[in-house]
């Protein structure tokens, strides 16, 4: 169930949210977004600290219950970039940027849950709230842990909460083991020798060998890993050539690699760089592959994915908490923050029909606020041991 106090302030938590709505800031240029974080936590009397990964901010609250460890609740800041395409009241002030995976909402939640938190201080311990610059694509997460993250702000254990649309709203999702993907990418250079189009024999033929390349690379998952482990390799580009009847110098490739073992991970390139060589060789090419390492696969610890459970079925009841059996090819750069430290990664239902993520028509759906406010609050009953009044 949803906390009395938190829900006594469902409407300024709305309206935090539609302001960061309407001013997205994209990887490492939250400057507005995290002003207004840390105006909110000193306001709650919690304390602020600043420049971790440039633009996180980190609130520290101790708990009058004594020392009983400490725990970290996770969200993330940025925007994308994403023209919005809505005609809300709030919408995006900023051109081609736009608050389009709910974000502005996670930092809601969270604010929402310090708010609460902040009035109510009768646990044992130290929450620290952690509000991420950069999830998108640019690792904010892994800068963060690098800069000490964890040697600043010591912890136990660490959580992070995601909207996802196709859940029912009053569903979470949860499980031990992998829940997203790694993600790699890679870009393949084939370079060949131009021709008159008409002459084909007089070249050596990019298109040809670049096409049997992106063919072959669907054999790395079909072929080459067991099929109990997921891989998926995507090839999204394909550029070559400026006219009909001139066959390229040069075709670029670039794609996207997905896996949920590290094992997996590691060889994945080789299997690329191979298929590749290979094919351009045997057409008389050249090819050449850069590979770029993204974010790791996000795994949940066992104990803390039990007990993030526990915190969601105080919420939504134990049988709307539901075991992610299918984890998302998607990736999180939490993934940076769970190989740190254990913890778990949760997915609160946005509603079987909201529009998916990534889309320049999304928009968070408000409900949830005092839903994923409460969820961290449990959290931190459940860990830190305490019973605070107003719970029902």
């Amino acid at each position: 169930m949803v906390h009395k106090d938190i829900a006594s302030f469902l409407d300024d938590m709305k309206s935090w949210r539609q302001d960061i709505h309407a001013h997205p800031e994209t990887a490492f240029e939250e400057f507005r977004t995290s002003d207004l974080v840390a105006e909110k936590l000193e306001a709650f009397g919690i304390e602020v600290h600043r420049g971790l990964a440039g633009t996180g901010v980190v609130g520290v609250l101790r708990g009058t219950g004594g020392d009983g460890g400490a725990i970290g609740l996770r969200a993330d800041m940025d925007a994308l970039d994403i023209e919005e395409q809505t005609n809300l009241d709030y919408r995006s002030q900023n051109a081609g940027k736009m608050h389009a995976c709910g974000h502005d909402g996670h930092t809601t939640m969270l604010l929402g849950a310090a708010r609460h938190l902040a009035g109510n201080r009768d646990f044992a311990g130290t929450v620290h709230f952690i509000f991420q610059p950069a999830e998108e694509n640019e690792g904010g997460g892994q800068k963060m842990v690098e800069e000490g993250l964890f040697e600043q702000f010591p912890m136990d254990q660490v959580y992070g909460l995601h909207n996802w649309p196709g859940m029912p709203v009053g569903q979470m999702g949860v499980r031990a083991g992998p829940v997203m993907a790694s993600t790699d990418t890679f870009e393949i250079i084939v370079t060949g020798k131009g021709a008159h189009a008409a002459m084909p024999h007089q070249g050596i033929d990019t298109i040809v060998a670049a096409a049997e390349i992106v063919g072959a690379l669907q054999t790395i998952a079909s072929r080459m890993f067991d099929p109990v482990d997921p891989v998926v390799v995507s090839v999204t580009q394909f550029h070559g050539g400026d006219t009909w009847n001139v066959i390229p110098e040069e075709v670029v490739l670039r794609g996207t690699v997905r896996a949920f073992k590290d094992a997996v991970q590691d060889r994945l390139e080789p299997a690329i760089k191979k298929i590749a060589s290979g094919i351009a060789e045997a057409h008389g090419a050249n090819a050449l592959l850069r590979y770029e390492r993204g974010y790791p696969p996000t795994v949940n610890s066992e104990r803390e994915t039990g007990i993030a459970a526990n915190a969601a079925a105080r919420l939504v009841g134990p049988d709307n908490v539901v075991d992610t059996a299918n984890p998302s090819m998607g990736a999180e750069d939490f993934a940076f923050l769970l190989q740190e430290k254990p913890g778990a990664y949760a997915w609160i239902g946005a509603g079987e029909d909201h529009i998916n993520l990534h889309n320049p028509a999304y928009d968070f759906n408000d409900d949830l606020l005092p839903l994923g406010a409460t969820y961290w609050v449990n959290l931190v009953t459940e860990t830190l041991g305490a019973e605070m009044s107003g719970n029902d």
